[in-house]
């Protein structure tokens, strides 16, 4: 089993309603950062932001109206990636994930990325970027650079057409990374069909609004633009290493085309889809990226362990648990707006919470001994000494008990 490590630099209020400052907030940042390259940790994967969640309350249509500050800080993956290996010696670094539809879009994304890969050849000569890429989670974070519908067709097939243009925007990105001369004629034309809708009636309110019943109806590219290629161009594609943040296996097969592609999944996600995924992935990964291998996809984990001193194993498991809620209930009412017992519960029942000994004994049964854990101490815990100890209580005690 493998074992890196998720930032989410998430600038909101604890459960006693203490925000840090940004300052404050990178600070802890590095603090951890170091801690974990010394302790061993494979990756440090961190949470990619765009823009102000808070002033996107303002809008017209508000995506999280009740999240208190800022979802994430870290709005330039490329240059804290950088940062981040100046201050390391063995940890790598990735992002969980990078939006290729906001901040300019996958042209401007694919050239950022190439020239981080190329300026950590002169900061180390080993080391790998991680960049998880994805549509985004929060869709006013795309919103300003025209990923929005154009026309009522749109508009009624949004939720459906939005994977189609992260599918298109992914082509382009991936295909200038690999290093081609692309134009718009070059990229897959976006074609609605009823596979593509959850439903009937979703399909059939979409040709509603067309004006009749045809078996598909085609979408102009979302991107136009002439021949176009990045610089660099001669960079070292082996210190680059991508994952796609989708759940759409046709979205997994389609990048699987390009490049080697591995995929995110969360340890929320039900073992028939994991174990479905590895099946599936096994026939479309791309074959310059060798046999897949289970630790291909990294699988996100909320860590609650309590291994303080002064406590017996029996508080210390209590101490745990009740980190745990009050952690998952101030999400869930920053997201919703309201605390619902039976969610914080079900997010419990997938989290590690407890004292070495029973987190040692969850992730043995939870998770395949070739599995790669992304684990994630800082959630909702702005005690930046506290996360830390719990960093080195996990390879002190835990890993030594999942190990035997």
């Amino acid at each position: 089993m493998e074992y890196d490590i998720f930032f989410s630099i998430s600038q909101t209020p604890d459960h006693n309603g203490f925000t840090p400052t940004e300052e404050e907030m990178f600070s802890n940042y590095f603090s951890q950062l170091e801690s974990a390259d010394q302790l061993g940790f494979g990756v440090a994967w961190l949470a990619q932001a765009h823009l102000s969640t808070v002033t996107q309350q303002s809008n017209s249509k508000p995506v999280v109206p009740h999240w208190k500050g800022e979802v994430g800080l870290c709005t330039d993956f490329p240059q804290l990636a950088l940062e981040s290996f100046r201050r390391t010696e063995n940890i790598e670094i990735g992002s969980a994930v990078v939006s290729i539809l906001a901040s300019g879009g996958p042209i401007a994304q694919a050239e950022r990325i190439a020239n981080t890969v190329q300026f950590l050849s002169f900061i180390d000569p080993v080391r790998k970027l991680h960049v998880g890429f994805s549509a985004g989670r929060f869709e006013f974070m795309a919103r300003p650079y025209s990923i929005t519908p154009r026309n009522e067709v749109e508009e009624v097939a949004w939720p459906a057409l939005r994977g189609q243009i992260f599918m298109e925007a992914s082509e382009i990105f991936l295909r200038l990374l690999r290093g081609d001369t692309i134009c718009t004629n070059d990229i897959k034309k976006t074609v609605l069909t009823r596979e593509i809708f959850r439903s009937d009636e979703d399909w059939k309110n979409v040709l509603k609004v067309q004006g009749s019943e045809v078996e598909s109806i085609t979408i102009p590219n979302r991107y136009n633009f002439e021949e176009i290629s990045i610089v660099p161009k001669k960079w070292n594609r082996d210190r680059l290493e991508l994952i796609a943040g989708t759940h759409d296996p046709n979205a997994q097969k389609f990048v699987n085309q390009f490049m080697p592609v591995k995929v995110f999944n969360l340890s929320i996600t039900s073992p028939e889809i994991i174990n479905a995924t590895h099946q599936r992935m096994q026939e479309a990964y791309h074959p310059n990226g060798g046999d897949w291998k289970r630790r291909d996809m990294p699988r996100t984990t909320f860590v609650f362990l309590n291994a303080e001193e002064g406590l017996t194993p029996e508080e210390q498991s209590k101490a745990a648990k009740n980190e745990a809620n009050l952690a998952l209930g101030e999400y869930w009412n920053a997201l919703e707006g309201t605390i619902d017992p039976s969610k914080v519960e079900r997010a419990a029942k997938n989290a590690l919470i407890g004292n070495p000994e029973e987190i040692a004994y969850q992730v043995k049964e939870r998770f395949h001994p070739d599995d790669r854990l992304m684990c994630w101490f800082d959630f909702f815990n702005h005690d930046s000494e506290r996360v830390i100890r719990n960093m080195e209580a996990w390879w002190k005690h835990v890993v030594p008990l999942v190990s035997d």
